[in-house]
């Protein structure tokens, strides 16, 4: 009965979840034969259906043309793939044009109804959706300091988001006395039944206390209440555990394959 689930979640998966959302701003979408890529985001970002449709030396050209055209406007690019595509070489062929796997993340699918409930949060912590630069700015700052990079192309991302599709970006924060402690987004796509689980980085002071679950929590609460039926994210090993818990399902994994002038 599960794998039937599964299967049924990975196919619907397939259909309705292997394009972009276009991010707006100065970014644009283009297609390339099987592919779709962004371009003019912080980075190029290149995906395609489950089976690219092109074998062998084909294969080859087309990896190598994705390459140099980001080579040319001097950017690095990230191939999103997933343990399930044809052909089964794609990676060993990306690898071979001198792409990099980074971590791998894990595909995770919910029924929005199961998942939705109203948000638990510790004393002290509220949970606000936020749309003004200026918060935006404070998510980035945040997530800087979360993974110890810069993270400050985040503000101009999400804020091109709200303004090419207002109403489907939803940028949440969990804030404690002023202080963004948490920070996550869930986008929608017209006549799509997913709703995309983003974000959810929580200051390492503030994690254990439930602030995560409860973000999802009301990320499935604004997605049952709109009719759409699922959520999905692409989870770190760190979170999946915790989403399985929730009761999402595990469909497939999703490797980036990343090339850097």
């Amino acid at each position: 009965m599960k794998d039937a689930l599964i299967n049924e979640l990975r196919t619907a998966y397939d259909l309705q979840l292997r394009g972009v959302t276009p991010p707006g701003g100065s970014a644009r979408v283009e297609k390339d034969g099987p592919l779709t890529r962004v371009v003019g985001w912080h980075r190029g970002f290149v995906t395609g259906p489950r089976d690219l449709g092109v074998r062998g030396k084909e294969l080859d050209t087309l990896i190598a043309r994705q390459r140099d055209f980001y080579a040319a406007r001097g950017e690095a690019v990230e191939w999103k793939t997933r343990a399930h595509d044809l052909p089964a070489d794609l990676t060993d062929r990306l690898t071979a044009a001198g792409f990099v796997a980074e971590a791998p993340e894990t595909v995770l699918i919910g029924r929005s109804a199961d998942l939705a409930s109203e948000p638990v949060l510790p004393d002290g912590v509220t949970l606000r959706r936020v749309t003004a630069g200026s918060d935006l700015q404070r998510i980035a700052a945040m997530e800087s300091t979360v993974w110890g990079e810069d993270w400050g192309w985040l503000a101009d991302d999400l804020a091109a988001r709200i303004e090419n599709a207002p109403e489907n970006t939803v940028v949440l924060v969990a804030e404690a006395h002023s202080e963004v402690v948490c920070a996550a987004w869930l986008v929608f796509k017209d006549d799509v039944d997913f709703g995309g689980l983003w974000g959810g980085s929580t200051l390492k002071e503030w994690r254990g206390q439930g602030i995560y679950r409860a973000m999802v929590a009301h990320r499935a609460q604004i997605a049952a209440a709109r009719g759409v039926p699922y959520v999905y994210v692409d989870a770190s090993s760190d979170s999946a555990p915790i989403l399985t818990r929730l009761g999402l399902h595990a469909v497939t994994t999703t490797t980036p394959y990343v090339w850097s002038p």
